[in-house]
């Protein structure tokens, strides 16, 4: 099951972007969600595709990846699809029984939310797939530190995100315990019918959320035994650099932005 999680896994190919300082990559993925925002014609959510590729391409990292990235989503940009379809009544009838009908604008906007959908799952996953789970805290916490003046701390919130992510594997770890041990007392999930999937499934939500506590509980105590002390003051092995190609990679995702807003 981990091997098919990509979220918050990155993969190394030493290209320009895997250098880029990850402030600029958090900045520029932000940039591009108001871009897809922004974007309302089909000419600019052409752009944002050319531009999606080319970027990606040039991370080294192959396309598939990218694709598999957004696989997950592929039952709710189904299920945005159906809605619009079935919901916008405007334009052209296509088909029509009875009192059903579809019409031209359902199918428009349909297709149109499901491509912004899935390049805004799809791309947005370069930031975690470029740069390491580490140097992703670090950079927004560089980001947040501004914030320090009105009482927030960066530093809790990036151990929260930081925690978040690397338990999702754990979680999912015990999953496939509790799937194995119930397997091995004759309870195969995949021999079953789907209602009945629907019925052990819900029976793994105790066993794996007390694995999950006891895994957090853990964790409490592990960083308690390292002297471990929030908003302690700590020196960087790695520093963060900004340099020229920083300023340009934000520079390409302002004039995105503008060219999706014109067009």
């Amino acid at each position: 099951m981990n091997d098919r999680l990509l979220l918050g896994r990155s993969i190394e190919t030493g290209s320009w972007v895997h250098k880029l300082d990850p402030r600029s990559k958090l900045i520029g993925m932000l940039l591009y969600v108001a871009a897809i925002l922004l974007s309302r014609s089909w000419p600019a959510m052409a752009l944002l595709a050319v531009f999606s590729v080319v970027v990606a391409v040039s991370t080294r990292i192959p396309l598939q990846y990218y694709l598999k990235a957004a696989k997950p989503l592929r039952y709710l940009m189904l299920f945005i699809f159906i809605v619009q379809l079935l919901t916008v009544k405007e334009g052209a009838a296509l088909l029509t029984i009875g009192s059903f009908s579809l019409h031209e604008a359902g199918l428009r906007l349909g297709a149109f939310a499901v491509i912004r959908t899935f390049l805004l799952v799809a791309f947005t996953a370069l930031l975690t797939f470029t740069t390491t789970p580490a140097r992703l805290n670090q950079g927004l916490e560089g980001i947040l530190s501004p914030l320090r003046f009105i009482g927030f701390s960066p530093g809790r919130f990036t151990l929260m995100v930081s925690l978040a992510l690397r338990f999702i594997p754990t979680i999912l770890d015990e999953v496939q315990i509790v799937l194995k041990a119930q397997a091995s007392r004759g309870a195969d999930l995949s021999e079953l019918p789907f209602k009945e999937k629907g019925r052990m499934l819900v029976t793994l939500l105790v066993p794996v959320i007390a694995g999950a506590f006891r895994r957090a509980q853990d964790l409490v105590y592990s960083m308690e035994a390292r002297g471990f002390r929030m908003d302690a003051p700590r020196s960087r092995y790695h520093r963060l650099r900004w340099g020229w190609a920083d300023t340009f990679f934000i520079a390409m995702f302002i004039m995105l932005g503008i060219a999706a807003a014109i067009l």
